[in-house]
């Protein structure tokens, strides 16, 4: 069992997800979190597939088959590809994990509370 204790009006509950949930017994939710992809040496959160680029350049990775509906990038000297929708809203949790798999030293994925 586990989570925070909320004490609220004399009475003690269990909150499993403190996040979920404000945590002074109020029904509305006060924050949201979601995924986003940070390059770790500038603190700067990626938000645009522009942005990303232009740290992946620097790192050995070259855009490959532009025609394709998706953006994918290789680096020759390995045989790693990175595939992403071509559309940035599309671009998932799961596409910024294969990313920093990929680039260990140069990205990570924070959770951002909104």
């Amino acid at each position: 069992m586990s989570g925070v204790w909320v004490f609220s009006n004399g009475v003690a509950r269990l909150v499993s997800n403190p996040m979920a949930e404000p945590l002074d017994g109020s029904m509305e939710v006060t924050r949201s979190k979601r995924k986003v992809l940070v390059y770790t040496p500038t603190n700067e959160v990626i938000t645009n597939y522009a942005a990303l680029e232009r740290k992946l350049l620097p790192l050995g990775w070259e855009r490959y088959n532009e025609d394709s509906e998706v953006l994918q990038y290789h680096k020759t000297c390995s045989v790693h590809l990175i595939s992403l929708p071509r559309d940035f809203s599309k671009f998932k949790s799961i596409h910024m994990f294969d990313i920093v798999v990929k680039n260990r030293n140069a990205f990570e994925v924070r959770d951002m509370y909104i």
